[in-house]
């Protein structure tokens, strides 16, 4: 449903958006039957000439009844996002196997820095690129997120993936992309100015496309 919902193009769309229908189909059926029976009490109950109106308590019995039904629906949906959250953002739902890439956030620009041949941040191989993010097609991917002046959001809706980032905090996050295609990296959070122009260019390559724009990428970057 790619009208009103982002394409999917990640591992995570599956659970996120099943989530966010099934919320938005209760809290729809909600709204239809207190608005239904509001119209119902606002002519039923109306005034008329000759009729007096009188006091009442209630009904016990309803309001429990309409007490526990929400109650127990929250609960449960609690306990179901809770599990989803887990999955996501957990402390330890990171992969052991995600391929590492830091992202360092400022005004008003992304900085990519890519681990280079071995595979590892922090040696004499990395190198980095400005608003340019490139990710292989189904392959666990770690961002190892950094932000130099205010708090920014790392955020790509087609993989139903956002991260604040905070100045001072090393903050890690995951995503597994599913579709090759150019996606858009923005900044979710107003972070100044120029907050409008803080966006950059998500590349999903197959593994191949990738390992060959990483070789070039590499050695330009090398020069």
């Amino acid at each position: 449903m790619h009208w009103w919902l982002p394409a999917k193009a990640s591992t995570f769309t599956g659970p996120i958006d099943g989530l966010f229908l099934a919320i938005l189909i209760i809290t729809g059926i909600a709204f239809v039957l207190v608005e239904v029976g509001l119209i119902w009490f606002i002519v039923r109950y109306r005034q008329r000439p000759g009729r007096k109106a009188f006091y009442t308590h209630g009904n016990t019995r309803a309001e429990v009844i309409w007490t526990t039904i929400p109650a127990v629906t929250m609960v449960a949906l609690g306990l179901i996002s809770n599990h989803y959250w887990v999955q996501i953002k957990g402390r330890n739902s990171v992969p052991s196997n995600a391929y590492p890439i830091a992202i360092h956030a400022k005004q008003f620009e992304w900085q990519i820095t890519y681990p280079g041949a071995d595979g590892v941040l922090g040696t004499a191989d990395d190198f980095t690129i400005r608003n340019q993010l490139h990710v292989p097609a189904g392959r666990p991917i770690v961002v190892h997120l950094s932000a130099e002046d205010v708090i920014h959001s790392f955020y790509v809706p087609q993989f139903r993936v956002r991260q604040d980032v905070v100045p001072g905090m090393d903050i890690k996050a995951w995503f597994e992309a599913t579709v090759p295609g150019n996606y858009e990296l923005g900044c979710s959070q107003l972070c100044g100015l120029g907050h409008y122009r803080m966006r950059a260019q998500v590349f999903v390559h197959a593994q191949e496309d990738y390992d060959a724009w990483m070789k070039q990428a590499a050695q330009e970057a090398s020069q």
